[in-house]
Order: C-alpha cells, then structure tokens, then sequence
C-alpha cells in the first residue's frame, strides 16, 4: 500500500509505501508528524468514509424475497474506486483530525493506492474467508449472513418481525449493513488497525489524574443537565482542541484500569518479549482497585507514581500497557520518536524490541532522530546472513534470531528538500519530500540525515584535535 500526499502542512508532494518496519527521519519541521497524523488519521477512521453499495436489484430481492447473493468477487475490480472516494471523502475530514483551521488543508491531498500485493492478499482472504451463519439484530429486522470457503458468494437473508411491509425500509439501511461485511473482506487485511504513540505522551502520563478529575467533572455536568440543555455544547469541551492521535493517547491513559484487565497475544504466547520490556524499563507498571497507577522497580520495595519516576518510565507507559494488554497480530504500532527521553543503550534495546514485533507480525511505522536507533537496526540487518563470523558476532553479543531483519522488511524515508516532478511535469522542482533511502542487504540503511550532521561534528573535531600550529 502506498501513500500519496500533495501540499500537507510542510510537504509539498511526497509518497511512502508501509512496509513491515516504516521510518521517516529528517530535521526538524520537515514534515514528518504531518505524514504521521495523516496516516494514523486515515487507518482510524476510513470505515466512516467507505461506500460498497450493492445493485438496486439486490436490495429489491432482499426486501420482497427476504434472500439475495451477493458475489464479492465482482467488487474486487473496483477497489481503487472505492479507496478513491473514500480518500476524497477523508480530505474533509483533515481539519478534524489535526483539530485546525480548514484553511490550512485547502489544496490538500491524500491517496492511498492499492498495489499487486495488496490485491493478491485480498483475493486470499475472499478464498479463504468463511462466515459462519450469523445474525446482526438492527433497527427492528434482522440480517443474516453465511458464506463457505467454497463459494465467493455471500447469503444475506432479510427477517422483518415487525412489519408486514418490507418495503417500508430504505435501501440504504441494507446497504449500510452490507457495506460493513464487504469493508471487512476487502480492507481489513490491508488495511491494519492503528495504535499511536504520540510524542507528547510523558507529559500526558503525568496528568493523568487530572485527566481522569475532568473526565469526572464531565459526567457530573452531564449528570446534572436538564432535558433542554446543550449535551453537544458539554460534550464539545472534552479534548477538542488536540489533534486525534493526541485525543486517543489520552482515552487509552484515561482507560488503563479496564484496559489492564486484558491480555494481549505477546503476553499468552511470547512472555520473553515482555521480560525484555521490563529489562529497558528497570520495573512494572501496575494499577490498583483505585485507579492509581504505579512504577516498581526492580529489587525494590517501593511504589512511585508517574510524576515520581524517571522520564524513560512516563516515556515507555503507553508501549508498556499495548504490549501486554492490547497487542494483536496484524496491528500497526506507530511511535512517534521512540528514543524519547531514552539513554544510548535503551535506544538499541529498543530497536531491537521493535524488530521482534516485526517478526510476530506487528507491523511498526516510526519517526526518529536517533542515529542509535537506526545504526541497531543496521546491525540486525547486517548480522541475518548465514556466514560462520556473523553467527560468532551474534552469539558473543546476545542477538537472537527473532529480532534479526532482512533489509527487503523496511522502508526509509527522509524527509527534506529534493527535487520532484510537480504536477506531471517533466522539469523537477526542488520541494518538500519524502526520499526513499537506501537499503543494503550488506551495509544497511544510508542514513545520510544523521551523517551529514555526525560527518560535521568529526571533522570538527579532528581540526581541533590537528589543526593546531
């Protein structure tokens, strides 16, 4: 799946494919949140925005016979047009997700094309799809649905209870239900459901209690509203002035304590992963009966809260409490700066956490600064070759082989000024971009955003250390 953006925020035309492991480094400014937020925004919300009608004849079937089949395999012609409308649909919605101005997206563009790939592992999953007969109790009738792995049709069977005239319904209500099976076949393979791991989230995890204070604060005056009161108006102050991934990392800290009661797959079948967690973090977390969330370090007796402990702790809860409570196969974790507030080390431990959720199949998509993270990553590119040395290497050095990487699992980009073909044309014009960067099986990804400045600082210093009369 690749994006395609035009004039968002900084970038002025850039396009990135998702592959298993997504990076995009760059200075500051240059537009990596505004690819960030998009993406996030779109993976969130794209079910809102989707249409999969199917024909009036269907509809009519299904409202006089009560029965009608639905042949997917008809739809999978016209995905891109479905993707299409729905991207054009999602670029009204771009104030909403950045909470600004309209003003700002005028001109905007976001476009999100289906590959080969991505319609091969749709034709799989329609083979391969079997809907058990379930039912769908909605708005006084009932849906039914079934489909064996041997048929690409899909039996939708229509109940009314409380209406001898089916034909009292509208068309759209069939189409709306229908739509929700088709977007499951057709987009829920591709397209991954998103947990984002904003940058600002130290601060947020040490006011989560004032978080949780005006949450309560907003129930009572719910609570306390009469049947004339504006509930939209009350309901409107509640984080609406924080763009939607920063809104959904409050909710998920606003809701650890029922989101603690869960166990995530990595905590039931990969337990090692969470040891390793525990190692970067020095502790636990742990919530109580009261809501109250707590750090305990290892080898002490000693319980501190948020605004207690260390930048690293506050840095890593959200990380912490998705993997061990939220985590899914086939989910893409986005973390923006993931060394944030991390010293050298724990910046290569997490590298290599990360990896390893690549390879359980957690897609991972991050923007950083860190040349410590990116370097370890070359690392675990370099050593994945069948070649006696490099299995001495990862021995002496404690690499395993579930976080080692191919360089063919990761897509980098640097966001800077480079020259593209605006518009179609054939003169290019130096803007605003995504560049890919280089890969090697052998050597690793070419970093040149943290060279230029680490080639800078050494020459410095060489001039210091030589240059003297």
């Amino acid at each position: 799946m690749k994006i395609k953006v035009k004039n968002l925020g900084v970038l002025k035309q850039a396009e990135f494919e998702l592959g298993d492991f997504t990076i995009i480094c760059g200075e500051n400014n240059t537009g990596k949140t505004y690819a960030t937020y998009a993406l996030f925004g779109f993976l969130y919300t794209w079910k809102n925005f989707f249409e999969m009608e199917i024909g009036e004849d269907k509809v009519e079937d299904l409202m006089t016979k009560g029965t009608t089949s639905i042949n997917i395999a008809d739809y999978v012609e016209k995905i891109q047009d479905f993707v299409d409308q729905g991207c054009q649909k999602y670029i009204q919605e771009l104030p909403n997700i950045f909470a600004t101005n309209k003003e700002k997206f005028q001109g905007s563009s976001f476009q999100v094309i289906i590959e080969e790939k991505d319609i091969f592992q749709i034709k799989n999953n329609i083979q391969t799809t079997k809907f058990e007969p379930s039912i769908d109790v909605k708005e006084r009738f009932v849906i039914f649905y079934e489909k064996s792995l041997e048929s690409n049709d899909i039996t939708v069977n229509f109940f009314d209870n409380f209406f001898d005239n089916k034909k009292v319904f509208d068309a759209r209500i069939f189409n709306r239900y229908i739509a929700t099976v088709l977007q499951r076949i057709f987009f829920s393979i591709i397209f991954h459901e998103p947990f984002i791991i904003s940058s600002e989230r130290t601060g947020s995890a040490i006011f989560r209690k004032e978080l949780n204070f005006a949450r309560s604060k907003l129930l009572e005056q719910m609570s306390r509203a009469d049947l004339t009161s504006d509930l939209r108006g009350i309901l409107s102050n509640a984080h609406e002035d924080y763009a939607l991934p920063i809104k959904t990392n409050l909710e998920f800290l606003e809701n650890l304590s029922s989101i603690s009661k869960k166990s995530s797959f990595i905590a039931e079948n990969h337990p090692k992963i969470l040891d390793s967690f525990t190692d970067i973090i020095g502790g636990k977390y742990t919530i109580n009966d009261n809501d109250q969330l707590y750090y305990e370090p290892k080898d002490k007796r000693i319980k501190l809260a948020m605004d207690e402990s260390s930048s690293a702790v506050r840095s890593l809860l959200d990380l912490g409490f998705y993997l061990r409570h939220e985590a899914k196969p086939g989910d893409l974790l986005i973390i923006d700066e993931p060394e944030l507030n991390l010293h050298p080390e724990n910046q290569r431990r997490v590298a290599r956490l990360l990896a390893r959720l690549v390879n359980l199949g957690i897609k991972v998509f991050i923007t950083t600064h860190s040349d410590y993270i990116i370097k370890e990553l070359n690392t675990l590119i370099m050593l994945n070759h069948d070649k006696p040395h490099l299995k001495r290497i990862a021995e002496v050095e404690g690499y395993h082989q579930a976080e080692l990487l191919n360089a063919d699992q990761i897509k980098v980009y640097i966001a800077e000024k480079a020259p593209v073909l605006l518009d179609g044309k054939t003169r290019k014009t130096k803007c605003q971009t995504l560049t890919p960067a280089d890969i090697d099986p052998e050597m690793g990804i070419e970093a040149r955003s943290f060279d230029k400045t680490i080639d800078t600082m050494n020459q410095i210093q060489e001039e210091i250390v030589w240059g003297a009369d």
